[in-house]
């Protein structure tokens, strides 16, 4: 039985049997790959038959496996190959350039040819692409958020925010601030689009809570806190607010501001596996003869599990000299702007390859490429920073070329090539036979991680239910949480979404907030048990801090001014106190911390 395919078809002709070697097929799972790919899951390297000849022994690969084209043949026996001996294979010219549906021009064909052979310099214009990393402020206009949005202006932060009234968010902050207007607590309002762009998020969403007998326009008697009147919810409740405005906010936000682990683009990890439509790019482009194949051994992995291989014989005649595997473009451009580089887990023959990254969908533009040093017969996880790929043009480093944009992938490259960069030969290369497995890659976060995501929750969250507390000497959000909607119960389910996201975060929670200005000496706290005061203008201090501290990263901690409640706090506007260093407080922190540790259970099960 053969595949539909039409490109599989074509490439059918290069397969081959060999005695004495009985192979299956593998699980259905893994069926799929023969529809939109043409790499394989094969027993053994498929080179053309004049490839087979007795000359240069090419190691024999016991695979288990089903081709891409679907073949229900057995393949037995040792393969062997002398690629040197035989004229180019037009014909293998002809499907590469079927199979990525985008074959350059004849003219820049024998352009790029000539410039080759030549070893001439020739360049096109790109046109330059940038992207910038906005700070997303939802909650903007509340009494924390709109202090935070001005603290981000006046560093230079891009800013956008989210509100839901758009009146009220440009009267604020005037005609031409960047905003969206949505609703956590309706996820139809927050559409994806809209958030393009959003590195780092500070979340000041809140449910709303107010005096039962009303309040004065400017919110008078809220700003003196529910201490002094009897409060009642206003408008949503906490649990739609709380727990599921925040759960609609990371679904939005996650694949823009990037998770701690990474993104998987290909390959097997766990459970999980990612196909890319991998066809091969040899020299034959050029009139070489050397041929590469990218297979699925199930079997090969780091631990026993599938890996793919890149596997080929690489030959320097008719000048040639290099074998790849490239993917075709994606159909939407991956952005990983989030992240700060790509992570290949391989296992290495001590040969340098080159790893191609394009963000032109044009087949013959530049690409961004990095040298990849191998060491023999190890796994080993290679990380190539985004800012350190070199921009070249067939083989010629582009000194004026765009800087790399990650938010706009549009192809990926695996190349082993006897020619490094501007005339430079490859060390480690060597004619023959070569096998490089790559079980994954991944876009990464590079270490010291800063958070993604800064939420602000409240102290006392965790107190509600907790044993052994005298609820009469604790605040009135904590006596009043049933009366409020559970409110401090949601905060805190609304915590726990945020800390299993996988997004990098900071949670912050204020003791009982004020109108006070900013300044007084600070005390950080973990556990959840302090009470006191603190400003709101001090909290979206903190919170500004918090994006570009490692030290703050996956911290939950609570924060009070050393000053008590029956003490005002002023500052003299002509000398005001410092601003603090945050990452004094941020250092003490300890990760995993949350006061729930003593809690026996939750009071309200969802």
């Amino acid at each position: 039985m053969e595949c539909c395919c039409p490109a599989a078809k074509l490439f059918s002709a290069l397969s081959f049997t060999v005695p004495n070697r009985n192979f299956q097929g593998i699980s259905a799972s893994h069926q799929g790959l023969c529809k939109r790919t043409l790499h394989t899951v094969l027993p053994s390297l498929p080179l053309p038959k004049p490839f087979l000849q007795p000359a240069d022994r090419l190691n024999a690969y016991n695979y288990s496996g089903r081709s891409s084209y679907c073949s229900s043949r057995t393949y037995k026996g040792k393969t062997y190959a002398a690629a040197s001996k035989q004229g180019w294979d037009f014909g293998r010219f002809l499907r590469t350039l079927y199979f990525f549906n985008a074959p350059p021009s004849p003219f820049k064909f024998f352009e790029s040819l000539i410039g080759i052979l030549s070893g001439q310099s020739l360049s096109e214009p790109v046109k330059k692409m940038e992207y910038s990393g906005l700070v997303l402020v939802a909650g903007a206009t509340g009494g924390v958020g709109r202090r935070v949005v001005d603290i981000l202006q006046k560093k230079g932060f891009q800013v956008r925010i989210l509100v839901r009234n758009e009146e009220k968010a440009r009267k604020m902050f005037g005609p031409d601030i960047d905003l969206i207007i949505g609703d956590v607590t309706k996820d139809n309002t927050l559409v994806p689009q809209y958030f393009i762009g959003v590195k780092k998020v500070i979340n000041v969403v809140s449910v709303i809570i107010g005096p039962k007998e009303g309040d004065t326009p400017d919110r008078a008697k809220y700003s003196q806190g529910i201490k002094f009147f009897e409060p009642e919810i206003k408008g949503d409740t906490p649990e739609m607010v709380e727990y599921m405005g925040m759960r609609n906010l990371i679904n939005v936000v996650r694949q823009s501001v990037g998770l701690r682990s990474g993104k998987l683009l290909f390959g097997f990890e766990g459970d999980s596996y990612r196909e890319l439509p991998w066809g091969t790019l040899d020299d034959v482009v050029m009139g070489g003869v050397s041929e590469s194949t990218f297979q699925i051994d199930p079997t090969g992995g780091e631990n026993g599990g599938p890996t793919g291989i890149f596997q080929g014989i690489v030959s320097t005649a008719n000048n040639g000299g290099f074998t790849s595997i490239r993917t075709r473009n994606f159909s939407v451009p991956e952005d990983l702007s989030a992240y700060d580089g790509l992570q290949l887990r391989l296992k290495g023959n001590g040969f340098r390859y080159k790893l191609i990254v394009r963000t032109s969908s044009d087949w013959d533009t530049v690409g961004y490429t990095a040298s990849l040093d191998t060491v023999d017969g190890q796994w080993q996880s290679i990380q190539v920073r985004f800012s350190s790929l070199r921009p070249v043009f067939r083989a010629r480093t582009v000194s004026d070329a765009p800087p790399f944009d990650p938010s706009r992938i549009i192809s990926l490259q695996l190349m082993y090539s006897k020619f490094e960069y501007d005339g430079k030969l490859n060390p480690t290369f060597v004619e023959g036979a070569f096998q490089l497995p790559v079980s994954s890659i991944r876009a990464y976060i590079q270490d010291p991680i800063t958070p993604r995501f800064v939420h602000v929750s409240s102290a006392g969250v965790t107190r509600p239910e907790r044993p052994g507390i005298d609820l009469s000497k604790q605040p009135p959000a904590v006596r009043l949480n049933k009366e409020l909607g559970f409110i401090l119960t949601y905060k805190l389910k609304g915590e726990d979404l945020l800390r299993d996201s996988g997004i990098p975060y900071t949670i912050v929670r204020p003791c009982a907030l004020t109108e006070e200005p900013a300044g007084a000496d600070l005390f950080f706290d973990q556990g959840d048990t302090i009470m006191g005061k603190i400003s709101r203008e001090e909290v979206a201090r903190i919170c500004v801090a918090a994006l570009d501290s490692p030290h703050a990263c996956d911290k939950t901690f609570e924060v009070k001014s050393v000053v008590p409640f029956s003490e005002p706090f002023t500052v003299d506007p002509e000398n005001p106190p410092p601003e603090k260093d945050y990452d004094v407080y941020f250092k003490i922190l300890k990760e995993g911390i949350t006061g729930k540790e003593i809690l026996e259970q939750s009071p309200l099960p969802l």
